[in-house]
């Protein structure tokens, strides 16, 4: 009898540690350490202190100073400019620096997606570099994967036996269009692309936006648009051209001035990822855009200084929600349905 008291009590004890240990950790990589910041705030607690640095020959060295063993682990680690490989590399490293820790469970939290734009073969002797970097993610030991607004939706299959959470920033930009007090009447969502009109049916459909515009491109290199063409009405319309990359703005600038010519009153671009490389900013400061929005999947903090335009929507309210219902087993469909923002529905809830 006392054998099995002793028994139940030891068990007892052995769960309430685990429950302890089992914990949301939060490891950022030095790709963004304001977001993972802002995430760690969100949440209520703080980033892990660890050490990344390098050996003299320019290799990335990793150390994390605390016990992570038995935690749920968050690793945040956008993959984008400007040193995108750097950064891809460490994400790897840090992946399996937890794995060796024994981290029960590893979640790469990549708001930004690098690579994404190669996800398939367009031309003879290419890689498929989206594919190339899901499998290196996968293989060092990560057991699920946060990203925000892939370029592509089917590179989530590109990761063969760990589920994808691809999460929007729609709502987010939608709680901002809100403010401006517009007559969906007379708002008209553009994309840039076919490719993207999914993506502006679906904003669209939310506000009850009067039009969806279609702007054809034809693009003979990388980076460089030819001629556009626009299948729909805008005259009168303000219109938020909807993307989820802006990179060197050659097609966002071209697409405002082509809406304004055909009748629109003004235009706004919305993206969710601001890669802003070689002349965009110049192109958006001399654009007939009004203001951009793009949000901080990718640091912002020396473009904003640079375009009075840009305007920065912080990801960190949706990334902190997403990682607190994955850590407590809830379904992210919330997150999805309807038109609030995250912070909005917290300023609800209080």
């Amino acid at each position: 009898f006392l054998f099995r008291i002793y028994t139940v009590h030891f068990f007892s004890e052995m769960n309430e540690t685990a429950l302890s240990q089992y914990r949301i950790r939060l490891i950022c990589g030095s790709a963004n350490t304001a977001l993972g910041d802002e995430i760690a705030k969100e949440l209520g607690t703080k980033v892990e202190p660890m050490t990344v640095g390098r050996f003299a020959d320019g290799e990335i060295k990793i150390q994390i100073d605390n016990n992570i063993r038995g935690s749920d682990v968050f690793v945040i680690q956008p993959t984008c400019a400007p040193n995108i490989n750097d950064h891809v590399v460490e994400l790897l490293l840090l992946l399996q620096t937890l794995q060796l820790s024994s981290a029960k469970r590893i979640t790469a939290v990549v708001p930004y997606f690098g690579y994404a734009r190669q996800d398939r073969k367009t031309k003879a002797r290419v890689p498929i570099s989206a594919a190339a970097i899901a499998t290196m993610i996968e293989t060092m030991g990560a057991h699920r994967v946060l990203v925000v607004d892939l370029h592509c939706g089917q590179i989530q299959g590109f990761f063969r036996n760990i589920p994808v959470d691809n999460l929007f920033a729609e709502n987010e930009f939608i709680a901002k269009m809100e403010e401006l007090n517009l007559d969906p009447k007379h708002i008209a969502m553009v994309s840039p692309d076919a490719g993207g009109v999914t993506r502006a049916r679906r904003v669209a459909d939310k506000i009850g936006a009067a039009s969806v515009v279609t702007i054809l491109k034809r693009r003979v290199v990388e980076n460089q648009v030819e001629s556009m063409q626009l299948v729909g009405d805008v005259k009168g319309m303000t219109c938020f051209i909807i993307d989820d990359i802006i990179d060197t703005a050659g097609t966002i600038c071209k697409a405002a001035s082509l809406l304004e010519d055909h009748g629109a009153i003004k235009v706004y671009g919305v993206a969710t990822h601001g890669v802003f490389s070689g002349p965009a900013m110049d192109r958006l400061n001399a654009s007939k855009l009004q203001e951009i929005w793009v949000t901080n999947s990718i640091p912002q903090k020396d473009n904003e200084a640079k375009c009075p335009k840009l305007k920065v929507i912080s990801m960190a309210p949706l990334l902190a929600e997403a990682i607190d219902r994955l850590h407590n087993e809830k379904s992210l469909s919330k997150l999805f349905s309807g038109t609030q923002s995250v912070r909005q529905a917290k300023r609800e809830e209080k």
